[in-house]
């Protein structure tokens, strides 16, 4: 089984490093990591390009998960029924984890992850997504801070994985339920390090707000 890990991992890993923003940003001829913010995600390709731009980066980046989740099941759903659930999680990692560090990319960086967490959420439990849009769209609607919609979005995730998994909603045994707890707090995590630079922001007061407007 932790060879299996390992492998879903690589699998997940390689979805996660087409980064649809920097993909965007280059048949542009520009280079979306030396504008804006120089993230490669959604919130930077929309503020740099504008809505058409911001909505291919998201379909983009929430599709990778999906993918390497679907393709974990098609692997393992016969040969580990017990295990599958999990190893769809750690999946999702590998894709969060590739799309953040893309090894070409200078620095390894990519993007923070959030899209990508919201297609795992599809993928892996779509029962916790109308909570996690509902959370992410009205903190951001009410603060204008997408950096705090998202932290919400990902608080929400580990909170309902947690309560979905002693509900019995997850489909999944006693054996692996623990792990995958701990994978999602590590998700969670991973996307609040990566927000270090807002919460920065956000504590100074000079965190940029949204706006609908496309940044000239």
């Amino acid at each position: 089984m932790l060879l299996n890990r390992i492998i879903v991992m690589v699998i997940g890993y390689f979805c996660g490093i087409f980064l649809s923003g920097y993909a965007y940003s280059k048949s542009r001829h520009k280079d979306i990591t030396q504008m804006g913010s120089g993230n490669a995600g959604t919130t930077n390709a929309f503020r740099m390009f504008g809505w058409k731009a911001g909505l291919i980066t998201l379909l983009g980046d929430v599709s990778k998960p999906i993918v390497a989740i679907l393709i974990t099941w098609l692997i393992f759903h016969k040969s580990q029924p017990e295990g599958v659930r999990l190893l769809e999680l750690y999946a999702g990692l590998g894709t969060i984890i590739g799309h953040n560090h893309p090894f070409y990319m200078k620095n390894f960086k990519g993007g923070k992850g959030i899209a990508c967490t919201g297609g795992m959420m599809i993928a892996f439990c779509p029962i916790e997504v109308p909570v996690g849009i509902f959370l992410f769209i009205g903190v951001t609607a009410l603060t204008k801070y997408v950096s705090l919609g998202s932290m919400a979005g990902l608080l929400s995730f580990f909170i309902q994985t947690v309560v979905f998994g002693e509900m019995g909603l997850l489909d999944v045994t006693k054996t692996y339920k623990t792990e995958i707890y701990a994978l999602a707090a590590v998700i969670m995590l991973m996307g609040i390090v990566r927000h270090r630079e807002n919460i920065g922001r956000l504590l100074k007061g000079n965190e940029n707000k949204f706006s609908l407007k496309k940044k000239s």
